[in-house]
C-alpha cells in the first residue's frame, strides 16, 4: 500500500479551480523535452480546460484567457507556442491589483438607514408643491416605521419631526395638511401580521415535512 499523502504536503495549486490533475498535466507538459510533444500537450490541456467551463465556450476572448491561465499554471515555465501574446510574470505576479474602495456612510441616525436620507436630500431639491408635500408625508411615515422597528412600543410624532428637521438642516417639515402621520398601532399591527404569517407558513412547512407519508398497498 503506497503512504498516504495529504494536501498539506502536496505542492500549492496556483489556480485551485482546475483541480490537482490539470496542475499535474501542466507539470509533465513543462518536463517533456521535446518542444512539439509540449505543443501537442498544451493544446490537450486547453481542451480539457475549456469542457470544466462549457458556458465560457461563446465569451468572447475565452481561448486567450485558457493559454494566459495555462502559462500562469506552469509558474510561466511552460515553453510552448500560442496562438495568443504570452503574458508577462511581472503583470501577474508582481503587481498588485488597486484598492477597491467600498462606500462609508454613516448616518446620524442609523435606524432609519440610508435610503431614508437620500430620500430626504432628493426632496430638499424639489420645488415646492403638492407633489413634494406627498413626498415628505410619506418619508415621516416610512421614518416612524423604522422607528417602530426598534422601539415596539409606541412614538410620539414630534420625535419623527425632530429627526426629519434634523437630517434635512431644519429645510423639511410635514404639512399640516398632511397631518396626523398614520398611527403607531397601524404600523404594529401590521409588524404582527406579517411575524404571524411567516410563523404560520414555516410550521405547516415543518409539520408536511415530518409527517409520515401513508404506505401504498398493492
Amino acid at each position: 500500500m503506497n503512504t498516504l499523502e495529504y494536501n498539506t504536503e502536496r505542492k500549492k495549486l496556483i489556480i485551485p479551480e482546475y483541480g490537482r490533475h490539470v496542475h499535474q498535466m501542466v507539470d509533465q507538459a513543462v518536463a517533456l523535452k521535446d518542444k512539439e510533444e509540449r505543443n501537442n500537450m498544451a493544446k490537450a490541456i486547453i481542451g480539457v480546460m475549456g469542457n470544466l467551463n462549457p458556458h465560457l465556450r461563446d465569451v468572447p476572448d475565452f481561448q486567450h484567457k485558457l493559454w494566459a491561465q495555462l502559462f500562469i499554471m506552469s509558474n510561466f515555465e511552460l515553453d510552448a507556442d500560442s496562438p495568443f501574446e504570452k503574458p508577462s510574470k511581472e503583470i501577474y505576479v508582481n503587481r498588485k491589483p488597486n484598492k477597491l474602495e467600498y462606500p462609508q456612510n454613516f448616518p446620524k441616525y442609523r435606524f432609519y438607514g440610508n435610503n431614508i436620507k437620500k430620500m430626504i436630500d432628493i426632496a430638499m431639491e424639489w420645488d415646492e408643491g403638492e407633489l413634494k408635500d406627498k413626498l415628505i408625508a410619506n418619508i415621516a411615515n416610512h421614518m416612524k416605521k423604522c422607528f417602530l422597528n426598534w422601539n415596539k412600543d409606541s412614538v410620539d410624532d414630534k420625535v419623527i419631526f425632530n429627526h426629519l428637521a434634523d437630517l434635512s438642516n431644519g429645510t423639511l417639515k410635514v404639512p399640516e395638511s398632511k397631518l396626523p402621520l398614520t398611527d403607531s398601532s397601524e404600523f404594529l399591527k401590521n409588524m404582527v401580521k406579517t411575524n404571524n404569517n411567516y410563523k404560520t407558513n414555516n410550521n405547516y412547512k415543518s409539520n408536511n415535512k415530518n409527517r409520515k407519508k401513508p404506505k401504498r398497498r398493492y
